[in-house]
């Protein structure tokens, strides 16, 4: 880097006020903090509440801890206790959660009947008659009903916190609502959970989530993991592809067992049921392991229905593959030639090559798509396939007069190529689906794929026909997805399929920045046209005057990039140079008003969040009584008066998980002193790479960045995806292929 003086979290990987829901507010907060927004939301799932008497439910919890002891230190076998199931058949994929498209009204904005009852149940009990239309949402018709019987189930509606809920219900019982309710444990433990899935994770170890029960003052954090696993609240899993948990929270002793061909200790071949060697039980919701199973299923399905090319369509794709942009671009057409299923990796540059491998498919005839995470995206990616076509031709059909392609092979689609994930599982984008429900195509090359959550892949690749070929390309240095799981690094630690790592290097100073970053190394790097700046500040109000003065006139003067194309990031909402303190000071500066909609004036920047971890960045175009009309990715978006505080913010300044995906002309990223526990080098890696052309770093953390991208990788996420896919039937280890 050059220097210029020149113009949380106790569920593991919780990142605090990084948020990843950014359409979530606490419940009530209007009564005392009107700008203060959520960083959980509550699962909607029904909950049992554990009908079995204390006795009883003691008992079975003490078997449970007993057998979680004991498996995990070795000395019983797991199949004693808990019997993982076998790979299942094909199964239908859980419904997944698409971002509604811009210009469309989502779920939550159909309008809710509520009930008076409700309103007067929840202002009785100290909550905000606001909150009545998201009760009865995630309660149903009979919200009343269920609240009088459980006020815990409060939980269940997003925004709500604990102390909130607890509040509520000791207005309801008086002196019976206590800690130890087993109502309150139970919709604790699925709201821990559903907590815990905002910060990638699809399950937690029995002695997480009994810390976190303990953090809320539960009397018997482990017997209320046993109620909740007695009650099938959550599900219990026997996890052999890692490390268990020691008494510490290290790795559990390990005991003597089979090992493998190599001489190894067999981790990744042993089951742990047949050797005794120790295995890590986990636990979770159902939603989220059926999502992980079906995918698992659904990528071996892939990879066992595919059947080779033929001697002759072997030639044809050597010769695409001959005429591929570059080396590793030809790596990748003559991996995916002879793969049902491929991972690809790289940096920005690299995008480049899945475009190639589209468009080297579609001259074959082949019905081929790519979805990028979002707008942006798919429209740098549409860039890279000659405006949206696989080869330049105005209508998005393949070249029929190439010499690869085959008289008898099926004419490519008109549809462009490149969409979005969501737009291709809401069915508004690509090929439609054919007679039997699975996707019109040949192969699907999945763009940002660590953004892809395990609901969503577990979606995406259910609709595959069989025979498909599916990869999986991405950036695996940038923060993962916003829901939980983490596809890519489960698939590539599994090593079910060929991995195809890029050799293409991003060009220029902030692209060799980047790279150095994603090695563990901050290097200085020479940025003659000002590529890269550094402005050392003293304390957060010196960052956010540097700041507005770098976006207002710095950087246009310069460089001239507008203040419309030069976006702020910074770690955390909150903070005095969080993204509020941010917004209010560029909106005072670049486009002043009162704020007469809701807080927000025409002109003013946002970024609209229509599902959990959806950020869309856009304008607001005008505001009445009805809401605010926005401006997203050249779309009109209508945005109802009472989902305005829940899904609008302010956009001249977003945070990392907010801006993933998405690249500007000029990045600023904003580096307070209070930022440096939320640093580590997958954040400090996504925050710089959001800049095509500048980067400018307001730097007041000193020797924290240095250190966090040397020292603190991003926060592991706790998945099943791995160890499913190995115990898939025939599952070994696919080699690496270079690019």
């Amino acid at each position: 880097m050059t220097a210029s003086g020149a113009d949380s979290a106790d569920i593991p990987g919780d990142t605090g006020d990084d948020t990843r829901d950014a359409d979530t507010r606490d419940a009530g907060a209007s009564r005392s903090t009107p700008d203060a927004r959520g960083d959980e939301r509550g699962g909607g799932d029904d909950r049992e509440t554990g009908a079995a008497g204390a006795g009883t439910a003691a008992g079975r919890a003490a078997e449970l801890l007993a057998a979680v002891r004991a498996v995990e230190s070795g000395e019983r076998s797991a199949a004693e206790f808990f019997a993982e199931p076998k790979p299942a058949p094909r199964r239908a994929a859980p419904t997944p959660r698409p971002s509604p498209a811009p210009g469309t009204s989502s779920a939550e904005d159909t309008p809710v009947v509520v009930p008076g009852e409700l309103t007067a149940l929840l202002t009785g009990g100290g909550m905000p008659g606001e909150l009545a239309p998201r009760a009865a949402a995630a309660l149903g018709e009979g919200a009343g009903e269920v609240l009088r019987a459980d006020p815990w189930q409060l939980l269940a509606v997003p925004g709500v916190r604990p102390e909130q809920a607890d509040g509520f219900a000791r207005a309801l019982l008086g002196d019976r609502a206590g800690p130890g309710d087993e109502r309150r444990t139970a919709a604790l433990v699925v709201w821990l959970l559903e907590r815990a899935a905002l910060a990638g994770h699809t399950v937690l170890s029995p002695r997480a989530l009994a810390a976190e029960l303990a953090r809320y003052t539960v009397p018997d954090p482990d017997g209320a993991v046993g109620e909740a696993v007695d009650s099938g609240t959550v599900l219990v899993f026997e996890d052999a592809g890692a490390a268990p948990e020691g008494p510490s929270g290290g790795p559990a002793r390990r005991t003597e067992g089979k090992t493998g061909e190599d001489g190894a200790d067999g981790e990744d071949e042993a089951d742990g049921s047949d050797t005794g060697r120790p295995v890590r039980l986990l636990l979770g919701l159902d939603r989220y392991a059926l999502a992980e199973e079906s995918l698992a299923d659904g990528l071996a399905r892939l990879a066992s229905t595919f059947t080779p090319p033929d001697e002759k369509d072997a030639r044809r794709w050597a010769e695409a593959a001959a005429q591929a942009p570059t080396p590793s671009a030809a790596e990748l057409v003559r991996t995916a030639a002879r793969s049902g299923l491929v991972a690809h990796t790289g940096g920005e540059a690299a995008r480049a090559e899945p475009a190639a491998l589209v468009a080297a498919a579609r001259s074959l005839g082949l019905r081929a798509y790519a979805a990028a995470h979002g707008e942006d995206g798919r429209r740098r990616l549409a860039e890279l396939l000659a405006d949206g076509t696989a080869d330049g031709t105005a209508d998005g059909t393949a070249n029929s007069g190439s010499e690869n392609a085959d008289a008898d092979a099926p004419a490519a689609p008109a549809a462009p190529a490149a969409v979005t994930v969501d737009g291709l599982l809401t069915g508004r984008e690509g090929p439609g689906r054919d007679e039997e429900g699975a996707y019109a195509l040949d192969l699907l090359v999945v763009l940002d794929a660590p953004q892809l959550d395990a609901e969503r892949a577990a979606a995406l690749v259910e609709s595959l026909p069989d025979g498909a070929r599916l990869v999986l390309s991405g950036d695996p240095h940038l923060l993962g997805a916003a829901g939980p799981g983490q596809v890519l690094a489960d698939l590539l630690a599994a090593r079910a399929c060929p991995h195809v790592v890029s050799r293409t290097p991003d060009p220029g100073p902030v692209g060799e920045l980047v790279s150095g970053i994603g090695a563990g190394e901050l290097n200085e790097v020479a940025a003659p046209g000002r590529e890269v700046v550094i402005v050392p500040v003293r304390d957060a109000g010196e960052a956010v005057h540097r700041t507005v003065q770098l976006v207002a006139d710095s950087v246009p003067r310069a460089l001239g990039v507008p203040a419309a194309r030069t976006q702020v990031i910074t770690p955390g909402h909150g903070g005095a140079a969080g993204t509020r303190v941010l917004n209010a000071a560029l909106k005072e500066r670049l486009n002043p008003g009162p704020g007469r909609f809701g807080g927000f004036d025409p002109g003013d920047r946002v970024v609209h969040s229509p599902a959990p971890g959806r950020a869309v960045p856009g304008t607001v175009v005008s505001g009445d009584a009805e809401g605010l009309r926005l401006e997203c990715d050249g779309r009109t978006v209508a945005v109802p008066r009472e989902r305005v505080a829940d899904t609008v913010r302010h956009g001249w300044a977003l945070t990392a998980h907010q801006a993933v995906g998405t690249r500007w002309p000029a990045a600023v990223v904003v580096l307070p002193g209070d930022a440096v526990p939320a640093l580590n080098r997958a954040w400090v890696y996504t925050a710089f790479s959001r800049g095509e052309r500048h980067l400018s770093v307001v730097h007041g953390v000193e020797r924290a960045l240095p250190e966090a991208v040397a020292r603190i990788p991003a926060p592991e996420r706790t998945t099943r995806l791995r160890t499913l896919l190995r115990a898939q039937p025939g599952a070994d280890r696919a080699p690496d292929a270079a690019g």
